[in-house]
């Protein structure tokens, strides 16, 4: 299970699960989720990726692997006080998705909650550094947009 902290939504929580299902994970753990504004979300990317632009979403891996999310596997990542492994976090430009929704002509609900997979996906390993991973991702992305009746 995925425990969602901050500024969530039921669409995020259901995406959550349906990623959880949908990866076969094991044990629990816990993701901090952010909506920021336009300056927040550049000095936030400028300090942590050297880029002095806003950008949609950012995400904070707090693990290199994936595997059961237990404390015997990450002794390092799990918070006793909530009972589960720290995943990372995501931090979502609201007013950027705001325009991303109307520029694709979709609900603004629709593009965060993409933004919200998307980001958790990075969380659990995936990327887009090259074709093959871009499509895998954006399957992933679609498959579980699609699970909780999110779709394009």
């Amino acid at each position: 299970m995925i425990k969602l902290l901050g500024d969530i939504t039921e669409e995020m929580k259901a995406a959550a699960d349906e990623a959880f299902r949908l990866l076969s994970l094991e044990g629990e753990c816990e993701v901090e989720v952010q909506s920021l504004g336009k300056p927040d979300m550049r000095e936030l990317n400028a300090r942590t990726r050297g880029k002095d632009a806003a950008t949609d979403v950012l995400s904070f891996p707090a693990l290199d692997e994936i595997g059961p999310f237990t404390y015997e596997n990450y002794p390092f990542e799990y918070d006793d006080y909530e009972g589960c492994v720290t995943l990372g976090s995501i931090a979502i430009c609201t007013e950027i998705a705001e325009e991303q929704a109307e520029e694709y002509g979709h609900s603004v609900v629709r593009e965060k909650t993409y933004l919200f997979v998307h980001g958790l996906l990075h969380l659990l390993g995936y990327d887009h550094e090259d074709e093959d991973d871009r499509r895998s991702m954006r399957e992933a992305e679609e498959k579980i947009l699609s699970a909780i009746g999110i779709n394009r």
